[in-house]
């Protein structure tokens, strides 16, 4: 067996047996503690649903943005958001626009 494959091969079964330690520490902890913790790696497409859907109203993106920083303590690009919510309003997903910058929930996703 070559050095190369011989590197491959413990790697990927390094991987592997991290992967299941991780597991294996998850189960030992509880779903409870797993349940507590906030979610890691939230879109911000899932944030702005989230506020939108508590704010039970229509936001403009500045409000939208602000909102999104004080509950989840992250700063979402403002470009990178509008142009996400208007592909979600495009394909009908969740948002509508109600005015110009402006987003609310479809009234089927409330």
């Amino acid at each position: 067996m070559t050095d190369d494959l011989k590197d491959s091969f413990l790697s990927i079964f390094e991987a592997s047996l991290d992967a299941q330690l991780r597991a294996v520490r998850r189960l030992r902890q509880g779903e409870s503690a797993a349940a507590s913790r906030p979610r890691k790696g939230r879109s911000q497409v899932d944030m702005a649903y989230d506020v939108l859907k508590k704010a039970r109203a229509p936001l403009h993106v500045s409000e939208l943005l602000a909102r999104i920083q004080s509950s989840f303590a992250v700063t979402v690009d403002r470009d990178s958001l509008v142009s996400s919510l208007t592909k979600k309003v495009a394909r009908q997903d969740r948002f509508l626009r109600t005015e110009k910058n402006t987003f609310g929930l479809r009234p089927e996703a409330r």
